[in-house]
């Protein structure tokens, strides 16, 4: 059982499914992209703008980023990543709003997943690898600065588009986000410097909180 799950993760991590990953990607985000394009245009609402542009500069900094020193070989991890990453590309402007100024908690949320981003760079990833431990900028408050970005844009857009589609979507990506979260710190855990970053910043996501 195990080596058939490390047969898989391997045949994830390949050139060839990065790549089939890649296109998936992209026409993921054409289809994404234009629903808030063009919401945007037909209702004036900025904050469909901003949150495109956080998902498309994920997706950027997926197709730019460096190679890993070490990289999981668990077929789970690599199946939470990649749902994980993709689910947000599903969410969907909708007419019904629970919470109008939500919107700003959404921007809020953008222009951190932008901030988080901008400060792992090139070392971002889709599954747990060993890219270089991070601590500057947004990793000293959390560990997971981009995630817990993830968290408030996502809840912030549910408040602003509620849908049936987009409560099955926050909730399956949120469970994802946790999961992933948590095994991905087991992964990075192995490295003794990972430890003592982890002694260093003692919040995942929220500071005080998680």
């Amino acid at each position: 059982m195990d080596t058939t799950m490390e047969t898989i993760a391997t045949l994830f991590s390949s050139r060839r499914a990065s790549l089939l990953t890649g296109i998936a990607m992209a026409c993921l985000w054409s289809v994404f992209a234009s629903a808030h394009v063009l919401a945007f245009l037909h209702g004036g609402d900025w904050s469909y703008l901003l949150f495109c542009a956080a998902e498309t500069l994920a997706a950027l900094f997926f197709i730019v980023r460096s190679a890993p020193v070490s990289v999981s070989t668990d077929a789970g991890d690599w199946l939470l990543a990649i749902g994980a990453t993709f689910a947000p590309f599903f969410f969907s402007p909708a007419d019904m709003t629970i919470w109008p100024g939500a919107r700003y908690l959404l921007a809020v949320g953008s222009l951190l997943q932008i901030a988080g981003l901008l400060s792992l760079n090139r070392s971002f990833g889709l599954v747990a690898a060993q890219r270089g431990i991070k601590t500057r900028g947004m990793y000293r408050v959390v560990r997971h600065p981009v995630y817990a970005s993830y968290l408030i844009s996502s809840s912030a857009y549910l408040l602003t588009n509620a849908s049936p589609m987009n409560g099955a979507v926050y909730i399956l990506a949120m469970l994802m986000l946790v999961a992933r979260l948590l095994r991905e710190e087991r992964f990075l855990s192995t490295d003794v410097r990972y430890r003592v970053y982890m002694r260093q910043v003692k919040y995942r996501l929220l500071p005080f909180i998680f």
